[in-house]
């Protein structure tokens, strides 16, 4: 059993088709073919018994990090954003990161690298200039599905701007069942050793084809745990993509109960001292008042 009071779901999402975007999402993803608003998600949350979530951008968009952001004005459980800044033009992501200077929910910026063309992303000089802008207002910047063109450059980036908080979503989306683990654990490895600033979120380890059980899991977490510690890594719920595996409660379930076999202080830590750490969240989970010193827990 969980001995943590409080839990913070560090990666949630909410998106409304009617308002346009999200062109990743289309009739072949089944049941994730539909507006999931934020009534919705609180519901959600609230069966669960989580105490405070944080959303993050499903489309590189102001609409969607606006849409978020109302929706985290209405709901105090949606403590916090990860929102989007067009991070390739950085005259354009300051001026857009001055102008949600106020937002106080306004917590981190993540780009859909893993649908962007350029290998490179991460080291354009354009989206290194952006970054650091992103670091300097004490944000953190959260990178999705970064195996496998990604990853590495994840370790490059962080040893550039020691800086900037990096979260890797996902674990970086191990590819569980095939024999690219052991390239994909060398590099999670390389990443969480490039700087203490870089934190993982274990979350969306669904894969296509296999099991989501603790068994199946458990190497997963393990390779996790031993290459940044609980205190660099997160809980994140990845509602709702979880939908099409039954939904929020069974994958919190599993990894609820795989957390539960850790000490308790790794259990505060992934469930949610690391998230209120990189998300400069207060310790019950919610927002707080300012997120503009870095230097704050």
């Amino acid at each position: 059993m969980l001995t943590t009071s409080v839990v913070v779901d560090s990666h949630l999402h909410v998106w409304d088709l009617a308002s346009g975007g999200y062109g990743w999402l289309g009739p072949r993803h089944g049941r994730l073919h539909r507006s999931f608003l934020p009534d919705e998600a609180v519901a959600v949350l609230d069966e669960a018994g989580i105490g405070a979530a944080v959303l993050v951008q499903a489309d590189d968009s102001d609409a969607d990090t606006d849409f978020m952001l109302a929706a985290a004005d209405r709901h105090p459980v949606l403590a916090g954003v990860v929102g989007w800044v067009r991070l390739d033009a950085p005259r354009d992501a300051e001026a857009r990161l001055d102008a949600l200077g106020d937002r106080v929910a306004f917590r981190g910026v993540r780009h859909l690298v893993h649908d962007d063309p350029r290998d490179d992303f991460l080291s354009l000089p354009s989206v290194r200039s952006s970054l650091r802008a992103v670091a300097e207002r004490g944000l953190a910047f959260d990178v999705p599905d970064a195996w496998p063109r990604h990853l590495d450059a994840v370790a490059e980036l962080a040893r550039a701007l020691p800086g900037l908080t990096v979260v890797v979503d996902h674990l970086a989306k191990p590819p569980r069942g095939t024999e690219e683990m052991g390239a994909w654990e060398a590099s999670l490895r390389g990443a969480a050793a490039a700087s203490p600033a870089v934190v993982a979120k274990l979350s969306g380890l669904q894969a296509p084809g296999q099991p989501f059980t603790a068994a199946a899991l458990r190497p997963v977490l393990d390779v996790a745990l031993d290459a940044f510690g609980a205190d660099r890594l997160m809980y994140g719920g990845d509602w709702p993509m979880t939908v099409p595996g039954g939904g929020y409660l069974p994958h919190w379930q599993v990894v609820s109960g795989m957390v539960a076999e850790l000490s308790p202080s790794e259990q505060g830590s992934i469930m949610s001292g690391t998230a209120c750490r990189t998300y400069r969240l207060s310790e019950n989970g919610s927002s707080g008042e300012s997120r503009s010193d870095p230097s704050e827990a």
